[in-house]
């Protein structure tokens, strides 16, 4: 089976007033059709520059230093700005952290919707807004229509996720990518986002990249997890079972912990707090992390 996306080798760095920040190096996955793939690691790992990188949305002082991101036979970190119009939220699409930043605040939600139909060209104008209440209506939001008219102060933080990502979906993408979509969201609410996204993704038969510091998150969620400690993978991704199993990752430490997936969602993951990553070379780690 041929991967919908493919990252090879990708290095990306930053120029800055000390110097060159190597951010990413070495990064390579596959992101197969109809799966979701999920991204865990420490915070400054580049998890979100990888994502920046793959949709062109780099800081200025940032570049691609080597690799290739292939999607549709095309490498797209060859591209230019005017070539990722063609790409950019018409076929992949990024629900970002935190929606109340990436929300015009002055800007109706509505219209905000109804923007991104009529700049991909896939609705006349005319039928933008009844669209864009459609849109509304399949994420979870009560009375859209009414609700069109309002500003995203008006909407609790969970409402504005949903709205985040009805612009994501708006122009029927392939791939979603979602930068950690239910950080700043209380368990209830976060469950409720998890579900919608995976509904989303039936629906829409998506594939999915899920970048996100929380295990509990990806064992209820992810087909795969690739984990980040310092910027570089140096293996494969594992996979993620319905039964509990054991992730080793080797390469700059050996971590065992026992993930509970499926079967047991109810359960609360505390992982990521107490890895410690090894950076020093020739150390190995093996810790065994309770999750009771």
């Amino acid at each position: 089976m041929e991967p919908i996306l493919s990252v090879k080798d990708l290095s990306v760095s930053f120029q800055a007033f000390a110097g060159t920040v190597h951010a990413v190096r070495d990064v390579n996955f596959d992101l197969m059709k109809g799966e979701t793939l999920a991204i865990v690691g420490e915070s400054g790992s580049g998890k979100s520059v990888t994502i920046k990188a793959i949709l062109g949305i780099l800081a200025k002082n940032g570049h691609i230093d080597s690799g290739s991101i292939l999607y549709q036979g095309e490498d797209m970190a060859k591209y230019k700005e005017k070539d990722f119009y063609k790409i950019r939220g018409k076929r992949i699409s990024l629900v970002f952290q935190d929606p109340l930043s990436a929300l015009n605040p002055i800007m109706k939600i509505g219209k905000q919707i109804s923007e991104a139909l009529i700049l991909s060209g896939s609705i006349e104008k005319s039928k933008a807004k009844q669209r864009a209440i459609e849109l509304m209506e399949a994420v979870g939001i009560p009375n859209a229509a009414e609700r069109y008219e309002a500003y995203p102060f008006q909407f609790s933080g969970g409402m504005r996720q949903r709205i985040v990502i009805a612009i994501a979906l708006a122009c029927n993408p392939e791939i979603l990518i979602c930068d950690e979509p239910t950080t700043a969201l209380d368990v209830t609410i976060q469950a409720r986002i998890l579900e919608l996204i995976n509904d989303m993704k039936r629906e829409h038969d998506l594939s999915v990249i899920f970048i996100t510091h929380d295990l509990g998150v990806v064992a209820n969620i992810a087909d795969r997890v690739c984990v980040m400690p310092d910027g570089s993978w140096k293996w494969e991704p594992v996979k993620i079972f319905s039964t509990i199993r054991r992730i080793r990752i080797p390469g700059h430490c050996c971590l065992q912990c026992r993930i509970c997936t499926r079967k047991r969602p109810y359960m609360q993951f505390r992982v990521l707090r107490r890895i410690c990553f090894i950076r020093r070379k020739g150390m190995h780690l093996q810790r065994e992390i309770n999750t009771r």
